[in-house]
């Protein structure tokens, strides 16, 4: 009932496209609050219409809104129950629902959904459909590396992407400790979840309590 109830948020005018757009970004830069000048930066939106819609989220409590002398920082509320159930709804759809573009790409990782915890593609692939390879991050226990070889070599095969994937391999006991890497926490940010986005939202919900502790 709970997710039926967020669909139709979803699909009604309550959130438009940017709103879930910033809600997305603010949850998976876990270490970062932004004003609206710098949101409106990072999504390339209006700064003064970013402000609206923070302001706006806040009030359906999925934001954060911090004071600092005149300015206003917006960060998601990751004491939510409501904003991070809201968020697992939205990354499944995520995973659904890839860009047009790597649909091909997805339709060729899903192959490793059986053995691996989450699966991530970053780098410029998802930004924009002029790229020249896809970067993929799979996390998953050392003990499946056989058959993620097997299903990575059995892709290459296939050559039904034209681009090569390149590989970061981890597993989940790794993603803490190196949460603080600037590299990685922009793989974790700046990606998306083509399998198992609630797992991603619990490691997420992770770093973000050991980073303001």
């Amino acid at each position: 009932m709970y997710v039926l109830s967020i669909r139709m948020d979803v699909n009604n005018i309550q959130f438009t496209k940017i709103e879930l757009l910033i809600t997305k970004h603010l949850f998976k830069h876990f270490k970062d609050r932004f004003n609206s000048r710098q949101l409106g930066k990072a999504l390339s939106i209006n700064h003064a219409h970013a402000n609206k819609l923070c302001n706006s989220l806040a009030k359906k409590m999925l934001l954060k809104k911090e004071e600092i002398g005149n300015a206003a920082y917006f960060s998601f509320d990751y004491e939510s129950k409501p904003a991070i159930r809201f968020i697992e709804y939205m990354l499944a759809l995520e995973a659904k629902e890839p860009p047009k573009w790597l649909s091909v790409v997805w339709h060729s990782l899903k192959r490793f959904d059986e053995h691996i915890a989450i699966g991530l593609v970053f780098g410029s692939s998802v930004k924009n459909s002029r790229f020249n390879d896809v970067d993929v991050l799979l996390v998953y226990e050392k003990s499946k590396a056989k058959y993620i070889n097997k299903i990575k070599e059995d892709i290459r095969n296939s050559q039904l992407i034209e681009q090569p994937i390149r590989y970061a391999d981890i597993t989940e006991e790794d993603i803490l400790p190196n949460k603080k890497d600037k590299i990685f926490y922009n793989i974790l940010s700046d990606s998306l979840v083509f399998h198992n986005p609630e797992r991603y939202v619990e490691v997420i919900k992770k770093c973000r309590r050991q980073t303001i502790i």
